[in-house]
């Protein structure tokens, strides 16, 4: 009986030892939360257990709050203020090393633990090789007997985002071909390109791109489009993302079509087939991206481009894709796209409409 109650003894001076060192929450309902206080948008706050994983609360929903490790508190006013904090009923007092401060709940912008202001502070300034993030897309497909098919399609992107600007880099090619057909090449299209944004303020943003696309069956040798222009982040929440530019964009193309050209500034034995295109247009583009879910991401890209020399004439690009994770860097992606130009060459269509699917391979540096 004795050996019973030194083990109940045990048992209680472990579970209110654990407890000691760990943030304590109460809430208006009643309920008790332990665990490590992660971080807070001034709304939400985000609280690590050991059995649940993080658990995220509405701020306001807090009555008592105590915290065993040190925080970093951001106001309205820009202030950080960093020390262990006891709440009681929307008032926080933060004992920093220089004395107690008060904050009110409604004047916090946001609240970060040690382990995530590191990070929020090496996301400032992490440098060009560093804190990239993206991915790779492969997908292939083979087919003998009736038809002799063979079908290769490559994507990777990576992003570098900072608090100030962010920098995007791409890259797609799709290959098709079909030996019983004449030409046996049915489909060679190959994108890449660059953005780059800078947040000018919370909401706004200065962006500038360059596209690079290549079309061997709409005999377009190479179209380049190099832009800028404002953005605004019109919906910026951890879900979902959505940015809308407009401005403009200068564009150079040339088509292996039309009649010989010998130019005069070449040896008269030289001659060239082709046409080229030089215009300026208008830019208006949006990026969307929506997490459904824990485990599936969607994006959607319009890129619409009027032509400013012919009112007629304009280019237009819709992407929309998933990657659903299937592990840690393995996903299944899938991407339909849509390229349309109004005035291709004779004898080519207008769109080019490509549904691709395959493995997603994502990397995080």
């Amino acid at each position: 009986m004795l050996r019973k109650f030194k083990c109940s003894v045990l048992i209680l001076f472990l579970v209110f030892a654990v407890s000691a060192f760990a943030d304590q929450i109460t809430l208006k309902n009643g309920d008790h939360l332990t665990g490590k206080i992660v971080k807070s948008d001034g709304k939400n706050l985000v609280l690590h257990t050991d059995s649940a994983g993080d658990v995220t609360i509405d701020l306001t929903a807090v009555t008592h709050l105590t915290t065993d490790q040190q925080l970093h508190i951001v106001t309205k006013e820009k202030k950080t203020v960093v020390g262990k904090v006891i709440a009681t009923d929307g008032t926080f007092e933060v004992a920093t090393a220089s004395g107690a401060v008060t904050i009110s709940t409604s004047n916090i912008v946001t609240i970060r633990n040690d382990a995530e202001e590191a990070a929020y502070e090496k996301s400032l300034h992490p440098g060009l090789r560093h804190g990239w993030n993206g991915g790779g897309n492969v997908g292939f497909s083979l087919a003998q007997g009736n038809s002799q098919t063979e079908n290769l399609a490559l994507g990777f992107n990576a992003t570098h985002p900072t608090e100030k600007d962010k920098l995007t880099a791409y890259l797609s090619s799709v290959y098709t071909t079909n030996a019983l057909a004449t030409p046996s090449e049915v489909a060679n299209l190959v994108q890449a390109g660059a953005e780059y944004d800078y947040n000018i303020k919370p909401r706004w943003f200065l962006d500038a791109e360059a596209q690079f696309i290549s079309n061997a069956l709409q005999e377009l040798d190479l179209r380049q489009i190099y832009g800028g222009g404002l953005g605004i982040h019109a919906i910026k929440s951890d879900p979902t993302t959505l940015d809308i530019i407009g401005g403009l964009n200068y564009t150079h193309e040339t088509y292996s079509n039309g009649p010989p050209v010998t130019p005069a500034t070449v040896p008269p034995t030289l001659t060239s087939y082709g046409v080229t295109n030089r215009f300026v247009a208008v830019t208006i583009e949006d990026d969307l991206m929506h997490k459904l879910g824990k485990s599936t991401v969607i994006t959607q890209k319009l890129d619409f481009y009027p032509n400013l020399s012919d009112g007629g004439e304009y280019q237009e690009t819709f992407l929309l894709g998933t990657v659903t994770k299937l592990g840690k860097w393995l996903g299944w992606q899938n991407q339909f796209s849509d390229i349309y130009v109004s005035n291709p060459p004779a004898g080519t269509k207008k769109n080019d409409v490509i549904l691709t699917t395959g493995l997603n391979f994502s990397f995080n540096h």
